[in-house]
């Protein structure tokens, strides 16, 4: 489900069913490397896009938690974090944070709940027969992550 009208109706008929928030992590930097950002970004969110729709009925997928770039790290961890909180108080039981940005690698083990990080593949010219396959090749990594993750206890929260 998708954070929409409609889906949110779905959702709220069906919040119990519905333990995983999965919140796309997207920078945005207009000085340096913009097309980069922009490419990192629409990976991520046609990622999620899959996610939720190989695992509709069990993950929401959020709106994208956008960041400036240059901000500081600890910055952005912390805010992120207070999204976490929110969302697990909410009572989805597990939360993925989707990247292709290399810098929430650092951060990973201070995070409450799993990263995925996935390298950009720039596909803006890509057929889409080959779009498809790459995002299937993409998937086959993802949906072992997660049905893993269902499998073992939530991650407690502070």
């Amino acid at each position: 489900m998708k954070w929409t009208m409609q889906d949110i109706d779905t959702y709220l008929q069906a919040k119990e069913y519905v333990d995983t928030a999965v919140i796309p992590l997207i920078p945005i930097d207009l000085k340096e490397d913009v097309k980069q950002k922009v490419s990192m970004g629409t990976f991520i969110s046609t990622m999620a896009d899959a996610i939720e729709r190989q695992f509709k009925g069990r993950v929401l997928l959020f709106p994208a938690f956008t960041y400036i770039k240059n901000q500081p790290l600890e910055k952005r961890k912390s805010e992120l974090i207070d999204w976490d909180r929110h969302v697990y108080e909410q009572g989805f039981k597990h939360v993925v944070y989707l990247t292709a940005d290399g810098d929430w690698k650092q951060v990973e083990d201070e995070l409450p709940d799993m990263l995925v990080w996935l390298p950009a593949l720039p596909f803006e010219n890509m057929e889409d027969r080959y779009l498809k396959q790459m995002i299937d090749q993409q998937m086959k990594q993802i949906i072992p992550l997660l049905t893993n993750k269902w499998q073992s206890e939530p991650k407690q929260r502070p």
